[in-house]
């Protein structure tokens, strides 16, 4: 039933989305967190991947594989916040993700796993973000920034 729900609301995502991002391995951070639905507002548990500049998410663990398709993706180069929303949604450890267009809340298990949720996707908003242009490349570890000049452009 669910699955007819989503393919009416065209709720799965296009593969354009995460095309190039091989989340089924090594991931900047994977886990469990309970979403709020965009349209039912129900909370689900779902596994999460954090992977270059994508935010997918699965039903479960097992699901994450090279054929499979995520159930859902955030670009978080679009995102312009994360920060804890325990008194908007009224859970222990909840936190949103925002776009100029929408709010996606979330429910993590602890209140660490929280933390290190928002600060995983933080880093990512910001090393993703559009004020990094295409051939500026930033190592935050090192704390230099360098250009990237692409094939054929000298």
């Amino acid at each position: 039933m669910e699955n007819l729900w989503r393919a009416a609301t065209r709720q799965d995502p296009n593969p354009e989305d995460y095309e190039g991002v091989d989340f089924w391995t090594n991931p900047e951070r994977a886990g469990w967190l309970t979403k709020q639905g965009d349209y039912i507002k129900t909370w689900r548990r779902r596994w999460f991947v954090l992977k270059r500049g994508k935010l997918l998410w699965f039903k479960d663990p097992g699901s994450v594989t090279r054929t499979s398709a995520p159930r859902g993706v955030v670009s978080v180069d679009l995102c312009l916040t994360v920060k804890g929303a325990e008194d908007i949604v009224k859970k222990a450890f909840a936190f949103e993700l925002s776009t100029r267009d929408s709010t996606m809340y979330f429910v993590a298990d602890t209140g660490k796993d929280r933390e290190d949720w928002i600060n995983s996707i933080g880093r990512s908003i910001v090393q993703h973000s559009r004020s990094v242009t295409d051939y500026e490349v930033v190592d935050y570890d090192s704390k230099t920034r360098f250009l990237r000049v692409p094939k054929g452009a000298v």
